[in-house]
C-alpha cells in the first residue's frame, strides 16, 4: 500500500479529565480527506468519505450569535477557530482569547485576537510582536 502524502491541519479537539484528547472526525483542510483525530498531532485517515460525522462552518453557525458569525466570516476563519469560539459559548470558558488573524513578516507575527469576556461581552484587539527562534 502507497503511503499518502504527509501534511499538517488544524483541528479543534476537547481533551477530557483523564488528559485524553475526545477522538472526533475532521477534514484536512489540504486533501479534503476525512481524518480519525485520536491524539494530538496524531489522526489516521477513514475509508470511504465519511463527510456527514464532520462539523463545518454551516453547522456551527446555527449555533452562534449573529455579531459573532459575521466577525469570524468576516476574519475568513477556518473551522477549528469557528469550534473554538463555540466551545468558550456552550461551556461558559470565560474569559477566553482566540486568535482571529495571524501574520508573519519579516520576523514580526501580528493579527487580531477575539477577546471573549461573557457570553455577549466581547472584543477585537491587535497584537503583533518578534517571531520566538
Amino acid at each position: 500500500a502507497k503511503n499518502p502524502p504527509w501534511h499538517k491541519f488544524v483541528v479543534f479537539s476537547t481533551i477530557d479529565d483523564g488528559d485524553t484528547v475526545v477522538p472526533k472526525h475532521a477534514k484536512c483542510n489540504n486533501c479534503g480527506v476525512v481524518h480519525n483525530v485520536f491524539d494530538i498531532g496524531k489522526s489516521e485517515i477513514l475509508p470511504g468519505q465519511e463527510t456527514g460525522a464532520v462539523m463545518d462552518i454551516d453547522d456551527v453557525k446555527i449555533m452562534m450569535p449573529d455579531s459573532l458569525n459575521r466577525m469570524l466570516s468576516t476574519y475568513n476563519c477556518d473551522i477549528a477557530t469557528w469550534e473554538n469560539v463555540l466551545f468558550v459559548l456552550q461551556h461558559n470558558k470565560f474569559p477566553s482569547s482566540i486568535v482571529l488573524d495571524r501574520n508573519e513578516e519579516n520576523g514580526v507575527i501580528s493579527g487580531k485576537i477575539l477577546d471573549m469576556k461573557d457570553y455577549a461581552v466581547y472584543s477585537i484587539r491587535p497584537y503583533s510582536g518578534k517571531v520566538e527562534t
